[in-house]
């Protein structure tokens, strides 16, 4: 386990390593392949890890609006469908590559934004840290146990994309 259990700061970490993998995506001097292949294995794992083991609980309580929840779901698959685009482009570092990493840079990030001012913020005033910690435990076994199938494979994506 990290530092903390916390569902709402374990997710936080999340997108603030998803930001520096966006980081080294763009960077010319960075091994940009490694970056997209790490953050391609995170954005799934934390994904299903959140829709698998977070947002059903979250959608008990009442100060957390399960519109939300749904939407942040929809926005998982928008990041998906962007992600399977970049992870089809040929050339890394190329104009398509540039493109499709913009593409996937705006979907995820607005849905990290969006889902720390609504979801996260609404889980943090209204579920109590010792549920916030389970919650934490069974997100990071879940996200650990799809980052070693090797979860952001391509075809694993195009899989997730299509169902």
């Amino acid at each position: 386990m990290p530092e903390t259990s916390d569902v709402v700061e374990l997710i936080l970490q999340d997108h603030r390593r998803m930001e520096d993998l966006f980081r080294r995506m763009r960077s010319v001097e960075d091994d940009r392949g490694a970056a997209l292949r790490e953050f391609s294995d995170l954005l799934i794992a934390h994904a299903l890890a959140e829709e698998s083991k977070v947002y059903p609980a979250l959608k008990r309580y009442k100060n957390i609006e399960d519109d939300e929840v749904e939407h942040g779901e929809e926005e998982h698959d928008e990041g998906n469908q962007a992600l399977l685009a970049l992870l089809e482009v040929e050339e890394i570092g190329g104009d398509e590559w540039d493109e499709k990493l913009e593409e996937l840079v705006e979907a995820v990030t607005h849905h990290a934004d969006e889902e720390e001012r609504t979801i996260l913020n609404g889980a943090r005033e209204n579920v109590a840290m010792e549920r916030r910690e389970e919650l934490g435990k069974a997100f990071w076994e879940e996200r650990g146990r799809q980052l070693k199938s090797g979860c952001g494979s391509v075809d694993n994506v195009r899989k997730i994309v299509e169902s």
